[in-house]
Formats: structure tokens, sequence, C-alpha cells
């Protein structure tokens, strides 16, 4: 949603979204005053008279046992409720379940008698289902290109077989990190993204990296920063700290929306006439090559991956290629990227304490 929507989607009236809906996500946490602000937006929806007023739930979760979700789900279906005066049939068209072929979920879905249900294949992690209906269809809700997502995936693929090491982005990738690591003591890895509309793209990447290795006392740390605005603030650690890092820069070579230049005004207090002219782009430029320079000479490593565009097939190379290098990553430490049997010991404690066990 970040990376290719426009960058406040939901403020936007309904003809500047294309008929799209607004997209809120809850459930991934059990913050009270969170889920108490999105229930305060939705029921002032009213009764859904129009398409205007309508909502409808989309609950992801493979098993339906994952206690943030299944809380989230059932508070906000006994707002649908509400909404829908306790009509089923009104109420069955308005929840989405997308969940694996069995589990608790799955039950409740049929029992609630959703119309539609969208399965996520046995085989298949949260953390690497983002091919599939777990990511696809909030894509399509938002009336992005899921086909050029897909293409952007299988030309990564197509590139990982095909391209020998010294220009297999995949491969030269887990080479930097695993030898940086093993050799430099560089267990921290900073994924900086240049720009606001890769930060839940970090996000992910931290889970994908921290549940995929991080076992058996090994894996690296990963970390998502935003710049230029965490320079104010991480940037001196990276600049000057501990020498247990290696920060890989995601750039976006052009932007999606128009370029915003800087201004000629009669007040030049702030000193700013000087860059007049330039634009928002050139500015971000000039910080990243600063910064490139002053690690560079401060000895500090930096390795650069550029995405020429934020749309749908730059974001499914993306996607694709840090899942495969994550999984070749974990095959050459002989760590299994798949489980994570940390996450289930914290819900199985979390369980027992909560049922008093």
């Amino acid at each position: 949603m970040e990376s290719c929507c426009h960058p406040y989607h939901n403020e936007l009236d309904r003809a500047e979204r294309g008929g799209r809906p607004r997209v809120y996500f809850e459930g991934n946490n059990v913050d009270n005053d969170a889920v108490q602000g999105l229930l305060d937006l939705v029921k002032l929806s009213g009764s859904p008279k129009t398409m205007e007023q309508r909502w409808a739930i989309v609950v992801i979760s493979k098993s339906g046992g994952t206690l943030e979700t299944a809380v989230a789900f059932r508070t906000f279906l006994s707002a649908l409720d509400e909404t829908c005066s306790d009509d089923p049939s009104q109420r069955a068209q308005l929840v989405v379940p997308v969940t694996g072929p069995d589990g608790r979920l799955r039950t409740l879905a049929n029992a609630l008698g959703c119309q539609d249900i969208f399965t996520i294949p046995n085989g298949v992690g949260g953390r690497f289902s983002i091919f599939s209906a777990v990511g696809l269809l909030p894509a399509a809700i938002l009336g992005l290109d899921v086909v050029r997502l897909l293409e952007g995936a299988e030309a990564m693929n197509a590139h990982f077989i095909s391209a020998e090491p010294g220009s297999n982005t995949v491969l030269d990738f887990v080479a930097a990190c695993h030898l940086m690591e093993r050799n430099r003591g560089a267990t921290i890895r900073v994924l900086s993204t240049w720009g606001k509309g890769l930060e839940a793209t970090g996000l992910w990447y931290d889970q994908l990296l921290a549940e995929s290795l991080g076992k058996d006392q090994r894996g690296a740390t990963p970390l998502t920063s935003v710049n230029t605005r965490d320079l104010h603030s991480r940037g001196q650690q990276h600049q000057e700290g501990r020498r247990d890092k290696l920060i890989t820069n995601l750039i976006v070579d052009n932007p999606r929306c128009d370029r915003v230049t800087v201004g000629h005004s009669q007040f030049d207090q702030d000193q700013l006439n000087a860059l007049a002219g330039k634009a928002l782009p050139d500015i971000m430029q000039a910080a990243l090559r600063g910064t490139n320079e002053a690690y560079t000479q401060a000895r500090r490593p930096t390795a650069n991956l550029h995405l020429p565009r934020l749309d749908e097939a730059s974001m499914g190379q993306l996607f694709q290629m840090l899942m495969l290098a994550t999984v070749v990553e974990g095959r050459l430490v002989g760590t299994n990227p798949y489980g994570q049997p940390g996450v289930n010991a914290y819900k199985e404690k979390m369980n027992a304490i909560l049922r008093g066990s």
C-alpha cells in the first residue's frame, strides 16, 4: 500500500481513489487504543445505506489460532453485526477470510456462511506468503496490478536461476551479508530505505530475516531505517558507533509523483534561495551521496540496491529477491529458514497465562 498507492490514499475522496476502498490494518497487535480508534472510525459509517458508508472485513490467518488476529476479528465482527442489523446474509457478504485449508478460522468462516474464502497453501509460512492470497487479495482490493507483481517475482526467479555469481543479485547480496557477518562481525543489518514508501517493506523484511535465521544462537539482527528522517538519530551511531553493521541502501531512482521544487522567496532568512529550483529528489540524491561518502571515509561498509521506481513489477522483484536470499543464507549457515519455534514458545506461554493454567 505504501509503496504503490497514493501516499495519502485513505484521505482521498472516493473519486480520487478510483472507487477503491480505504484500507486499514489491525489484528497484528493487542493495542487497546488503536483497536478502539478504528472501531470509532468504522462506527461513524452507521447503517450501510450506500457504497460509501459500507465497510467490510478481510481477515487473514492461516490457522485462526493467532491470538492477536482472532481477538481483533471477534471485536470487529461484533461491530459489523451492529452495522448489518444482525442480518447474517449481509454479514456473510462483508467478511472475506484468507486462511488455511483447515483450522479454527476455516471452521468459523463456514459457520458464518462466508461467500468467498481464499485458501493459503499448507506449505507456505506467513512471512513467505506475500504472493498468495495473503498479499494478493489486499493488493487487488487497492487496485494494484497483481499480475505485474507476480511477473516481477517471476523475472527475479529467472534471474536467480540463470545469472552467474558476480552478476546475480540474490547470490551477491547473500555473499556480501554472510561474509561481512562471518569475517567482520557485522551482526546488525540495516536496511536503509531512502523514502517513506518502503518503510513497511523494511518491517516485513525485519520479520523475514529475524524469524527465518534467528535460531540456534545464529542470525543477524535486522533493522529498518528511513532516510533522510533517521539520519538525524541513528545516523550518528552508524557513523561513529560500534563496527557491527552492514548498511544496505534501498534506493528508488525515480519518484512516482510530480517533482516538488524549492521556490524562490523574498524572505531568505532560511537561506534557501541558493537551492531555488532544485527538486526534492535532487536533495535526496545529494543526501544519499553525502552519507555514502561520509561512511566510506569512516570505513563503514555499505551496499546499494536500486529500484527504478515504486511500482508492482519492481516490488515483485524486490520481495522475491529478499525471500530467495533469506532461504539461500539459511541453507548456507545450516538453519531451517521456514520454522519459528521461538515465536511458538511465547504464544504457548501467553495462552497459559491468560487461561490461568
